[in-house]
């Protein structure tokens, strides 16, 4: 079977007859798969970027002010605009004592928090799905997964450019084509999240929708988990120069975090055991 770079190499979009689209399905390749151009910014905001990254999983609970003076300690010249841009950029989210009382966007999709105190006993009981930033050797990329909550395997996973409603989408129906409809989806209330298209899928399979509360990425905690292992066991170690390296990269890490990497909260089984042997 021919290598993804090579099948890549073979899309044509400037074909006549033929969709991106179909070429995709023909070679089987994900769309998102063709948008494996890291972004870019200036060297010292990458610097600032991948610190931040890192910084992350050591006070989630910083916000800007926090956050501009750590950076300013480390002798970056930064100030709170540009820190809350760069920050929105890698998808920091602070964490709150408190759920904040603003008033939510009534002309967004807005859906409870189904998980508190829900016991989670079989597989695809409950997905969770999730956007993180990926700090590459020049430019940066997002990666997104799906997992499931019983046994921690990751149904399905993609990297893009850009954090869209329609790659989300992409994803969430690849995955419920490979392992059929989970009873409950879990997100956080960002836009690609709320989107029509994305609620319409979870509607249209009877999915129950259940969305972390704002600043409350805790409601989410073993995806921040996989975040904090994939990073640390696979991106910082690696760099990667470029978004084919960095998906063959990950592909790789995700079949090993499936399959051959033992978890104490499972017994020190894996997911993938735990997930294809549950009822």
């Amino acid at each position: 079977m021919r290598s993804l770079s090579e099948r890549l190499a073979m899309i044509d979009r400037k074909h006549p007859d033929m969709r991106i689209v179909t070429q995709c399905e023909l070679l089987t390749i994900h769309r998102s798969s063709l948008y494996y151009s890291p972004l870019g910014e200036s060297d010292e905001n990458l610097d600032i970027m991948k610190k931040m990254d890192e910084q992350y999983f050591k006070t989630p609970f910083y916000g800007v002010l926090k956050l501009t003076e750590s950076l300013r300690d480390a002798g970056h010249t930064v100030n709170q605009k540009r820190v809350r841009r760069l920050m929105k950029l890698i998808q920091w989210r602070t964490i709150y004592r408190e759920p904040r009382t603003t008033i939510a966007d009534k002309t967004k999709y807005k859906y409870p928090y189904l998980l508190k105190g829900l016991k989670i006993e079989r597989k695809n009981q409950v997905w969770a799905m999730d956007i993180t930033y990926v700090p590459m050797q020049k430019g940066f990329m997002y990666l997104t997964a799906i997992i499931d909550l019983h046994s921690r395997y990751v149904v399905h996973w993609s990297v893009s450019n850009s954090m869209t409603a329609e790659w989300c989408t992409d994803v969430l129906k690849a995955a419920i084509e490979k392992h059929g409809a989970p009873e409950i989806f879990n997100t956080d209330q960002g836009s690609q999240f709320t989107s029509e298209m994305f609620i319409n899928i979870l509607n249209s399979n009877d999915i129950q929708i259940s969305m972390d509360g704002k600043g409350r990425a805790i409601d989410n905690i073993f995806i921040e988990r996989l975040w904090r292992s994939v990073k640390y066991e696979n991106i910082y170690l690696n760099v990667y120069e470029n978004g084919v390296d960095l998906y063959k990269g990950l592909e790789q890490y995700f079949e090993f975090y499936n399959h051959e990497r033992i978890h104490q909260s499972l017994n020190y089984g894996t997911p993938g055991k735990k997930y294809y042997m549950a009822a």
